[in-house]
């Protein structure tokens, strides 16, 4: 764990940067395709905690996106190259364009200055999407990742990241996967050897100081 002040280093609000991955109706509310996730996303606090950082986000000037996957109802454009792909086309609840399933899941709030990005194909929030130009022009430097899943969009999100050269920051408490023994390995074992691993409460003290914001 980075101590207080190089946490505090990393998270200049000016080029600072949350990103939530999948935090959708359909993946982590009540009426989600994945029931597992989603009550282990809800069940844990993960839900929560993304919540209150993405308004601590808001409070102190540090854009916010918003990653969503969807799919048309013909499918245009979709992925069928994965086991993964195939099976979500069969599930009951669909991520389909328009529909609440896509919408952002309480208790996390979205602001007028949130960019939500939506995504038709692939297993990423960032390779192929608007994020990462979003991101450029920003002037970001370091990308917050939270979110759900551990198991597949989280690691592609900082693999990602860091590869076009962002400094990724996780707070392990924010994200989730399945089972719920899964993540924590995977952050230790994984993610740990690539991004800065925090907590919620680190990162919401970091966001509690004053700092003016100027972007481009």
């Amino acid at each position: 764990m980075p101590s207080y002040e190089e946490l505090r280093e990393l998270l200049d609000p000016a080029s600072t940067v949350l990103l939530t991955v999948e935090c959708q109706q359909g993946v982590v509310g009540p009426e989600s395709a994945l029931p597992e996730l989603a009550k282990e996303a809800r069940a844990s606090g993960v839900l929560a905690r993304i919540a209150q950082l993405v308004a601590g986000a808001h409070a102190s000037g540090v854009q916010v996106i918003h990653a969503i996957a969807e799919r048309r109802p013909d499918g245009r454009g979709a992925n069928h190259n994965a086991r993964l792909f195939r099976a979500a086309e069969r599930l009951p609840v669909q991520q389909l364009s328009g529909t609440t399933a896509v919408r952002v899941a309480a208790p996390i709030e979205v602001a007028d200055e949130d960019l939500v990005v939506r995504r038709l194909h692939g297993l990423s929030p960032i390779a192929g999407t608007d994020v990462d130009p979003l991101l450029r022009n920003l002037g970001c430097r370091t990308l917050i990742v939270t979110g759900v899943s551990a198991n597949v969009a989280i690691p592609n999100a900082v693999f990602d990241a860091v590869n076009r050269g962002y400094t990724a920051v996780v707070p392990g408490d924010a994200i989730a996967g399945v089972p719920s023994d899964y993540t924590p390995a995977m952050v230790r074992n994984t993610l740990a050897l690539v991004a800065t691993i925090t907590t919620t409460d680190e990162l919401l003290a970091c966001f509690k100081r004053p700092r003016t914001v100027t972007r481009a």
